[in-house]
């Protein structure tokens, strides 16, 4: 749900502007070729940014971007030394949801997809015969719930 190659930077700040700190999506960046783009959002601007909008709305400025460039050694982000290389856009996102290292907060991976423009109901869990109805079913099997054979050979 958090990589969107096609959308805009524009695109990223209306989506991200009304949902909590750490939200985020990576898209492909319009201006480096090869990189990456991260919008995030934040729980409050850089001071200097307070400073030079004073006209009263700041809701565009709490979404913060970084890019993230590419090597032959993986991905990082571009600007910040104290940073490791990752192996994969997903492995930089997972290590950033347990600890932000250089961003401003954790990433908070998204459960479903920002674009979506379905609005939630107003209870929290919705019953499994709506769920199916949706579309929703699996099969749940809990290691060790039940008895196994092994075949070998």
């Amino acid at each position: 749900y958090w990589y969107k190659p096609e959308i805009s930077r524009e695109q990223a700040i209306a989506l991200l502007k009304d949902k909590e700190p750490g939200a985020f999506i990576i898209r492909d960046s319009h201006s480096f070729r090869g990189a990456y783009g991260l919008a995030m959002k934040v729980a409050s601007p850089p001071p200097g940014v307070i400073q030079q909008s004073k006209k009263g709305d700041i809701t565009n400025e709490l979404v913060r971007h970084f890019l993230i460039e590419t090597s032959p050694k993986g991905v990082k982000l571009k600007g910040c030394p104290n940073e490791p290389n990752f192996g994969c856009l997903s492995a930089l996102v997972y290590q950033h949801s347990i600890m932000p290292l250089a961003l401003p907060c954790k990433l908070v991976i998204p459960d479903r997809d920002p674009m979506d423009e379905t609005k939630e109901t107003t209870s929290s869990s919705s019953s499994a015969t709506d769920l199916l109805k949706q579309g929703a079913a699996c099969n749940v099997l809990f290691i060790n719930s039940v008895e196994m054979e092994s075949l070998t050979g």
